[in-house]
């Protein structure tokens, strides 16, 4: 699965970790992430995110 990049801060989003903290299950695609979802670091929105 493909991983993305904050462009704003350079966190990871790892489709195979997901985002625990945020309610998201490993596994979760990207492109599933719920459109409300921002960066658990920095708070940038999913559209700030680019693949890796």
């Amino acid at each position: 699965m493909q991983k993305y990049v904050c462009t704003v801060c350079a966190h990871v989003y790892d489709p195979e970790e997901g985002d625990p903290d945020s309610g998201i299950p490993p596994g979760t695609p990207f492109e599933n992430l719920p459109d409300d979802w921002v960066c658990p670091v920095c708070g940038a929105a999913k559209d700030e995110f680019e693949p890796e």
